[in-house]
Formats: C-alpha cells, structure tokens, sequence
C-alpha cells in the first residue's frame, strides 16, 4: 500500500475538524440560548469571527511547521519552549478525556430515545456507555486511515440532519418569533459576551487537523485547508440551523425545549421527524467520541517524543498507532462515566467537566501567543502588519474567553495546571541524565 494510503487526506483531515467540533451539544444549543432572544445569534457571529482568527493562526503555523505532531503542543513548544509546551499538553491530555465521558453521556441520551431502558437503569447506561469507549478504542488501534474512514462517515451523517433543518426551516420562519431581540435583562455588550461564551464551546475542535500532522498527507497543504474549510462548513450549519429553530418555535417554548432541533423538524416534517434527529444526535456523540480518541493518541505521542511524557507513550503497534495514550485515555473516561452515574459522585464530574472547558482553551491562547515567534524563525520577510494584527485577535479572543468561564474555573485550572509542574521537575531531572 502506497505511503500516501496509509495518511488523512484531506476530507478525512476537514471531517475531523467538523466532527470533532459539531457534537451532540450543538442539538441543544438553540434552548440554552432562547432565554437571551434572538440576539443570541450574534454571539454565534461573533465566536465565529473570533475562532477564524484562531484558525488563521493554526492553519499559517501548520505551513511554517508542517509536521509537527501535536497541534497546539507542538506550537507552543516551538514558541515558548519545553515548559509551556508541557502544560498545554498536560492540560489538553486531561480535559479531553473528560470532554469523552460528557461526550458519551450525550451519546446515551440521544440513544435512550430509542432504548428507553438506558434512561432508566443506570447499569445498562454504564455498559452501553462502556461499550461504545472500548469499540472506538479498539477502531482507533487500527491506524489512522481506519479511524479517518469512521469520522468521514460519521461527520456526514451527523450533518444531514441538521442541514435538512437549517435548509427546510428557512420556509418556515415568522418574525414574530425573533422577537424579542435582547430578553436577557442585560446590555447589548453584555449579552453577546454571554452568548459567545457559551457558543465558542461548539467551536472547541478546530485544532483537530493540526493534532495528527505527521499522519497527514501533504500537511503544509492539507492541514492549512481543512482547518479553514472545516470551520465554515461547521459555522454555517450553526448559524443557518439556528436561525431556523428560533424562527419556527417562539421564544418563551423554545427556552425549555429538551430537544429544539427534533421540534422543529416535527413542523417542517412531520412527526417521525424526532426519531431521525435523534439519531444524528447519536451519530454527533458518537462521531465527536471517535475524533476526540483518535487525538489522545497523537498528542502524548509528540509528548514522549520530545522526551516531555514518560517514553511508553511513543509506543506504536504494528499499524504505527500510538495506543497507549489512546488506551489510557479509555480508562480515566471509563472512570469518569462511572463517577456520572454514582449519585454521590455527580457533582465532582461536574466540577471535571467544568475544569476541562478551560484547559481547553489554554492551548488555543500559548499557541497564538507562540505564533510570532515562530514566524520570526522561519524568517518570513513579509506580510508582519497582518501577522502581529492576527497574533493579537486571536490571543485576546482566547484570553476574553478564559475570563468568561468564571473566576472558580480559571482558579481551579490555574491549580491543575501547576499540579504538574513537580511531574515536569522529575521528567527534565531524568532528561538531563540522559543527555
């Protein structure tokens, strides 16, 4: 099999950056949001606009480091050296294994509508919960082009959908029920910032092409388009399926809705509507949990390989997979499940859950701190007005972000992250031994 076969090209590499960002969340989305009124479409627009910047970041670093394994690890370290390369990875390791189990319980939610045993039994949660972990898992070990295919699959399937409502509502839509414009109490400013907050999460993922470089095919091309192609694909099915909901089901029903999208499609298709949004929903979870396994494979891959995580994270199989990672992150996720459905346990999962919305964003702000730093290194002569402008929106969008998640979490994070640093302290100790 010729080397190129063996790699993401790139609609596998774009469906990886769509799948990991459209999760079973965005279903919802419309509901938590309805309180805010229909203004709650800008803060769509403007956590669009903020994550392109992000995007543009990522997607130009990619061109200057095209094989460069790890993503916003791999960018930061080059940037801002081994330490700070070392807690993004950390952290990154951490809330993405969290994010799975929230996935998966997404997952099982969508599910129960069919299995209504899963809604009610805790036991059959768990294994089905269980269940679906491990076979990603064992897909994942496979190889890249394997879990690649998946993800294509997947990524299709969940959008249609969603598209099938975002298109067919727009024949739907009555002003009146955009109104009002801003029901949230709060100033217009004061609005949008909430609604951007809340709506930047459904943009978390579009690193995810960057992750796997070093098993993606021409990644100075292919990782650069799929990341700008996978956001807008992702940005206007947001948008257009927003629109719809909120214009095809007024505002003060919309707002305790438990499944906004499968309404909607009941009025523009008719009743057994809800069951296949139900299932995109599924397909979504499901999808999300496929991507999100894949990049705990790669990310403490690049890790070990820089002698920053303990060298049994650079172990392959025989389809050059970096299982460990994937393979442990299975386990912390199937304890985090555990912990979702022992009553006595719940609040502390959330508490992980919450922490984890963070760490997720540390990454994205180190690596658009690091970008010109990097560029400075590669010597690029031109075009520095754009690049310090760009530098700068996307470290303030990220930073603006991290202040939105609240005081509790941004302590509470700052405490994870330092945990590491006596881990950090013992791997340079041994590093330096070696060398």
């Amino acid at each position: 099999m010729p080397a190129s076969d063996k790699k993401l090209g790139l609609w596998t590499s774009t469906s990886l950056v769509v799948g990991n960002m459209i999760g079973a969340g965005v279903f919802l989305m419309p509901a938590a949001m309805a309180s805010f009124g229909s203004i709650g479409l800008l803060g769509w627009v403007f956590s669009a606009i903020g994550s392109f910047f992000l995007a543009k970041v990522f997607s130009n670093m990619s061109k200057l480091l095209p094989h460069a394994t790890g993503g916003p690890y791999a960018f930061t370290r080059s940037g801002l050296g081994d330490f700070a390369g070392f807690l993004v990875a950390w952290g990154y390791f951490l809330a993405t294994s969290c994010a799975n189990a929230a996935i998966t319980i997404s997952l099982l939610s969508a599910l129960s509508t069919f299995f209504p045993v899963l809604g009610t039994s805790n036991l059959a949660a768990v294994i089905t919960g269980l269940c679906a972990i491990w076979l990603l898992t064992y897909i994942n070990t496979l190889g890249v082009v394997a879990s690649g295919k998946l993800q294509l699959i997947t990524t299709i399937l969940k959008i249609v959908p969603l598209l099938l409502v975002a298109l067919g509502g727009l024949f739907f839509l009555q002003a009146k029920n955009f109104l009002p414009f801003n029901g949230s109490g709060k100033t217009v400013y004061g609005a949008i910032s909430a609604t951007a907050a809340m709506t930047m999460f459904s943009f978390v993922g579009i690193e995810a092409a960057t992750v796997p470089a070093g098993s993606v095919n021409n990644p100075e091309k292919t990782v650069p388009r799929a990341t700008l192609l996978g956001l807008l694909i992702a940005t206007l099915v947001y948008i257009l399926g927003s629109v719809s909901v909120i214009g095809i089901i007024p505002l003060a029903q919309l707002q305790h809705s438990l499944t906004p999208y499968a309404d909607a499609a009941v009025v523009i298709y008719g009743g057994n509507a809800r069951y296949w949004v139900s299932a995109g929903v599924a397909i979504a979870a499901f999808g999300a949990l496929n991507g999100w396994t894949l990049m705990q494979g790669q990310m403490p891959f690049a890790v070990a390989n820089d002698k920053l995580f303990p060298p049994i994270f650079g172990w392959q199989n025989k389809r050059g997979v970096p299982y460990i990672g994937v393979l442990l992150n299975s386990v912390m996720v199937s304890c985090f499940i555990y912990m979702n459905y022992n009553k006595g346990m719940v609040e502390q999962f959330r508490f992980l859950l919450l922490l984890s919305l963070l760490c997720m964003l540390i990454p994205y702000l180190l690596s658009a701190a690091s970008y010109l730093i990097i560029r400075a290194k590669s010597n690029v002569k031109d075009g520095w007005l754009g690049a310090i402008l760009l530098g700068i929106a996307a470290f303030g969008y990220a930073l603006w972000n991290i202040a939105g998640s609240g005081k509790e979490a941004v302590y509470y994070g700052f405490l994870l992250l330092m945990a590491s640093v006596p881990f950090y302290v013992w791997i340079s100790y041994k590093k330096s031994r070696e060398e």
